[in-house]
């Protein structure tokens, strides 16, 4: 009887090692898309997203040590997930280089597990039928091409070019106004007539996934531009303001469902050399997609949360860029402000260029400087209060701002200058 136990239980030990060694051999051997169902919309914008992040939550969130991985290939593995898991942190805070690693990795999946090719990739985005292109996807192409050549002095470059930083008239609208239109943009294509490789064409499409996956939507390669600032938000119908005109101005509403009254979230202005200009053709969509960028965009070192309570954060991008975020009920709608710092343009000579009495200006400045007057410094947000100060040699300068204006010490490194935060009693 006891001989019989005993062969009993080697055979059920001998089971549960083989069960065991084949799992770990299936979880090794596994693939998680071992075939991509295709149909009409398989290479749609939503479909390639959705796919994406499925993906890169499988590789994040995949337990290493259930698959039977030598020491060697462990310590690989969890090298490369520790290297993801730091950069899709990271590009949310503005890190160039994290984004760069992450929109590598999404072309990768894409190419080589989703089956993207020249022939479907155009499914996504109409490349080869440009009157079915939008204004964004004529924009992002035209951003694209310029980067190639110009790096982040891509938007700079397509605004001198095309004189787009100049008041005009808008359809509608009694007095001029800094904006640029959907019509420009749709000119500038037709005239710039680029040939898109499948590289090129894929890039695209992949930057199109990341601001919508891990980035900030339609502003995410405006941001990382050289120019002084972008904001959102900031203009346009809040939707909580549907509610209050359904009620009384039926036409009214259908205006805004047409797109013809701007929304919060069609607001997206940047700031180019002292000059707020719209980009009417650009927009965040829905109010959600505002809210998730305006929720992303303040996070760098946990500066703590935005609450209905603590209506408002001010924080530093990775970039030093100044980030300002507000939220109901402290404002009518969510919305952001981005400043930037180019230190290469700090100069006086810079920003007066070619203005009326610039130069017996700039003269009068130097002198009361040599003679060590005390010089106050202020003036509306966005009219260069700090690279007016920067831009001449001053022996002593004291900013008093809501967070460290740490650029400036990069623009003046052997300059005395003090930064000092004080409070905001909103």
């Amino acid at each position: 009887m006891n001989i019989l136990n005993f062969i009993m239980i080697i055979i059920v030990l001998a089971i549960a090692a083989f069960l065991v060694a084949h799992n770990l051999k299936k979880k090794q051997d596994a693939k998680v898309e071992n075939e991509v169902q295709v149909d009409d919309k398989t290479y749609t914008l939503e479909k390639m997203t959705a796919f994406v992040k499925r993906r890169l939550d499988e590789i994040t969130k995949i337990n290493l040590y259930d698959i039977g991985l030598s020491e060697e290939e462990l310590k690989r593995r969890k090298s490369k997930k520790y290297e993801l898991k730091k950069a899709l942190k990271g590009c949310t805070y503005g890190d160039v280089n994290d984004k760069r690693y992450i929109k590598e990795l999404i072309y990768d999946l894409l190419s080589k597990e989703y089956g993207v090719t020249e022939i479907n990739v155009s499914k996504a985005i109409p490349f080869d039928i440009p009157s079915l292109l939008t204004a964004q996807d004529k924009f992002d192409i035209i951003l694209y091409m310029y980067k190639q050549e110009f790096g982040y002095e891509a938007l700079t470059e397509i605004i001198k070019k095309y004189d787009l930083a100049k008041l005009k008239y808008v359809a509608g609208e009694a007095k001029p106004s800094y904006v640029i239109t959907e019509e420009e943009i749709s000119n500038i294509f037709e005239k710039e007539g680029f040939v898109l490789s499948f590289q090129d064409k894929l890039n695209v499409v992949v930057q199109r996934i990341y601001q919508h996956y891990k980035g900030y939507s339609s502003i995410d390669e405006i941001r990382d531009m050289n120019i002084d600032g972008i904001s959102g938000g900031v203009s346009g119908l809040p939707e909580s303001f549907l509610s209050q005109a359904v009620q009384t101005d039926s036409d009214y509403i259908g205006q805004i469902l047409e797109h013809k009254v701007p929304r919060a979230c069609d607001s997206i202005w940047i700031m180019f050399q002292g000059k707020s200009i719209r980009l009417a053709f650009l927009s965040f969509g829905t109010e959600a997609e505002l809210k998730r960028v305006c929720q992303n965009i303040y996070k760098y070192n946990n500066p703590g949360q935005l609450s209905d309570t603590n209506g408002y954060k001010i924080n530093e991008m990775k970039d030093g860029s100044r980030v300002v975020v507000v939220r109901p009920s402290m404002s009518e709608t969510w919305a952001f402000f981005v400043r930037k710092f180019d230190v290469k343009r700090s100069t006086l000579e810079q920003w007066f260029k070619n203005e009326p009495g610039a130069d017996d200006s700039i003269e009068l400045l130097k002198y009361l400087v040599k003679g060590a007057r005390i010089t106050s410094i202020t003036g509306e947000q966005g009219c260069r209060k700090n690279n007016f100060a920067y831009g001449n040699d001053r022996k002593h300068i004291r900013n008093n701002e809501p967070s460290y204006y740490r650029n400036s010490l990069r623009a003046s490194l052997k300059k005395n200058i003090s930064n000092k935060k004080y409070s905001i009693n909103a």
